[in-house]
C-alpha cells in the first residue's frame, strides 16, 4: 500500500523545481550577455589598438620619410643597385633557410651546449694546455680575437688614441 505524500512537501518540491529552473534559465541568459558583451569588449579593444596602431605608423612614416629621402640623395646613383643586391641577398638567405630546414635553436640545445663547454673547462685545463703543446696555440688565437676588438674600437671611434671631441 502507498503512502500518501503530504501536500506541503509535494509543493515545496514543486517550487524547488521551478526555482531551479529559473536559476538555469537566468545563468543561461548571464552566461550568453556575459559572452556578448566579453566579446564587444574584445572587438572594441581590437579596434582601438589598430587606431593606435595606424596612428603610430602614420607619425613614424612622417618622421622617417625626409631620413629616407635624405639617405636616398646621398646614395645618388648607388641607391639602385645596393637595394638591389640587399634584394637579392635577402631572397637567397631565405632560400637557404628553408631549404635546410633552419630554425632558432631551441632553449634546450641552449642549456645544452652551455652545460657542454661548462663541463670541458675543468682545473687540469691549464695543465693539459702545456702538456700537449696547445697553449701557444690558444695564446696565439686569443691574442688575434683581442687584437680584431680592438681594431673594431678604433674604427667606431675613427681615431687611434681617444675619441674627437669638439
Amino acid at each position: 500500500m502507498r503512502t500518501a505524500v503530504p501536500s506541503s512537501i509535494l509543493r515545496h518540491s514543486v517550487a524547488r523545481q521551478a526555482l531551479h529552473q529559473q536559476r538555469a534559465a537566468a545563468s543561461k541568459r548571464l552566461m550568453s550577455s556575459s559572452a556578448e558583451s566579453s566579446q564587444k569588449k574584445a572587438q572594441d579593444a581590437l579596434s582601438a589598438a589598430q587606431k593606435n596602431a595606424e596612428k603610430v605608423w602614420e607619425s613614424t612614416k612622417k618622421f622617417l620619410e625626409p631620413a629616407g629621402e635624405k639617405v636616398g640623395k646621398l646614395l645618388g646613383s648607388y641607391r639602385q643597385p645596393l637595394v638591389y643586391n640587399f634584394q637579392v641577398t635577402k631572397e637567397i638567405f631565405k632560400q637557404i633557410y628553408h631549404k635546410e630546414n633552419l630554425q632558432p635553436p631551441t632553449l634546450a640545445d641552449v642549456k645544452y651546449a652551455y652545460s657542454y663547454l661548462w663541463s670541458q673547462l675543468t682545473p687540469a685545463l691549464p695543465g693539459q694546455l702545456a702538456r700537449s703543446g696547445e697553449a701557444g696555440r690558444v695564446a696565439i688565437y686569443g691574442l688575434q680575437a683581442y687584437g680584431i676588438f680592438k681594431i673594431g674600437e678604433i674604427v667606431g671611434r675613427r681615431s687611434v688614441v681617444g675619441y674627437s671631441i669638439e
